[in-house]
């Protein structure tokens, strides 16, 4: 990838232009960097591009476009650069781009799905770390993978978005997994199939491609995109075949990286998986199966898991207060997330709602209907979820926030109190987006969170 001297134009002035310009600045290309928000493009100031505002067409002679996840492939810009013949691409594909420079490039192992990918990166990197490897999680979870590669980490664990895999072309990760599919991202992509055949580009060219046996799109997807050489892995929350991962009682165990499958080899147990829930032990049994595909013993997983801690607002306990667990998994963004995190737990009073994407609820609710004490609704689809709930689950009692609270967050908390009894849990698993009422879902979180720490202060004040 020669762009000394020759025109290159980044599109995008966030977190990904941020790491993108002063890589390509560094590969001795001439960049241009342009976004529809000015006060943001001024943010890369001082790293060496040419900054212009709102451009609808590549900079003549530009030889290469660098655009960030969040532009769609429909923008005016994008499509006038493919027209004009000229290349566009990712983030995450320069990352492997440059990364093949090097004299040793790092391993990748990626990691994709509806849900799960942030956890399962971070169980796996500790999982790799505990067997010394330098690793780093990175991609979609925060840190890009530019900077991963420049840092000079030999392993990375990448969490790439369905948005990030459509600018994939050339990346041949060792390992991957599409950990679940369920409807989310549809605006963006269009369709179901659409969406599947994005996250199907993890597997293009992966030596070993990991599946999901318990979930049917995980399954179809490997059959459908892994390479005809590739080696295929499964998981599973039972007990394993020959070539699969999977449960033995209370055992996380191995029958594809042994010597002999007919042996199931230990590799830990289900108290070394935090946070608990069968949705987080198939993450950890997708970490696994990487790690194992990168070579790492057994122990390593063990260890791995046991100082794995999960990223904020992830099924993360707040507080217990009279008996009352109060948890936040803002990150529950959509239907299928939230029902792996409702059933977690036996008896809930379910605080949801935001921006449903055009998602549907009706089989969440219908799996999740016997666990509800109680539900307090918030945001522009709550009505969707109320008429849901009063289809599948008409005798669970409800309360529907008006809109324009201001307070909103502290009125859902001090609801779901009032319905809550001792031994239940006041669950923030949304199913919606947040953008409708909050700057992102952390935010979300932490409204919650602060909602719960008032509720305990004033518990304390009237025990006093």
């Amino acid at each position: 990838m020669d762009v000394t001297d020759r025109p290159v134009l980044v599109a995008g002035a966030g977190v990904t232009g941020k790491a993108v310009v002063p890589a390509l600045v560094e590969l001795g290309a001439r960049v241009t960097a342009t976004d529809g928000n000015a006060e943001r493009l001024g943010e890369l100031a001082g790293l060496g591009a040419e900054l212009v505002p709102g451009l609808t067409e590549p900079p003549e002679g530009t030889v290469l476009v660098v655009a960030s996840p969040g532009w769609r492939p429909d923008a005016p810009l994008l499509v006038a650069a493919r027209a004009a013949g000229i290349e566009v691409i990712g983030d995450i594909e320069l990352a492997w781009r440059i990364g093949r420079l090097r004299e040793h490039p790092p391993a990748w192992l990626a990691v994709t799905g509806t849900n799960g990918k942030t956890t399962t990166v971070g169980m796996l990197e500790s999982i790799l770390r505990a067997a010394g490897a330098d690793a780093k999680a990175c991609g979609n979870v925060g840190y890009p993978v530019v900077d991963a590669v420049r840092a000079g980490h030999t392993v990375l664990a990448v969490e790439v978005s369905s948005a990030q895999l459509y600018w994939w072309s050339t990346v041949a990760a060792d390992a991957s997994v599409v950990l679940n599919l369920a409807e989310d991202h549809l605006d963006w992509h269009g369709s179901m199939a659409a969406y599947a055949a994005a996250k199907g580009g993890a597997h293009h060219r992966s030596r070993t491609v990991v599946h999901n046996a318990d979930d049917e799109w995980s399954t179809r997807i490997a059959g459908e995109h892994a390479p005809p050489v590739a080696r295929r892995v499964g998981f599973r929350l039972d007990t394993p075949g020959p070539g699969e991962l999977g449960l033995v009682e209370d055992l996380l165990v191995d029958r594809a990286f042994v010597a002999d499958p007919a042996n199931a080899e230990e590799l830990a147990s289900l108290d070394d998986v935090r946070p608990a829930g069968p949705h987080n032990v198939a993450n950890a049994l997708a970490a696994a199966a990487l790690a194992r595909a990168h070579g790492v013993p057994p122990s390593a997983v063990r260890d791995g898991l046991r100082t794995f801690r999960p990223a904020p607002h992830r099924a993360e306990e707040v507080a217990e207060i009279g008996g009352v667990r109060y948890v936040d998994n803002s990150k529950a963004t959509n239907p299928h997330a939230a029902a792996g995190s409702l059933l977690a737990h036996k008896s809930v009073v379910w605080i949801a709602g935001g921006q449903l994407k055009g998602a549907a609820v009706d089989e969440l609710v219908i799996a999740i209907a016997d666990r509800l004490r109680g539900a307090v609704l918030l945001g522009v689809d709550s009505p969707v979820i109320e008429a849901a709930l009063a289809r599948h689950a008409p005798d669970v009692p409800l309360n529907r926030l008006p809109p324009g609270h201001d307070e909103p967050m502290t009125a859902a908390v001090n609801a779901a109190s009032a319905l809550a009894r001792p031994g239940d849990v006041v669950l923030l698993a949304p199913a919606a987006a947040s953008l409708d009422m909050f700057p992102d879902y952390g935010a979300r979180g932490d409204a919650f969170a602060a909602a719960v720490r008032n509720l305990a202060g004033g518990a304390a004040d009237d025990a006093g």
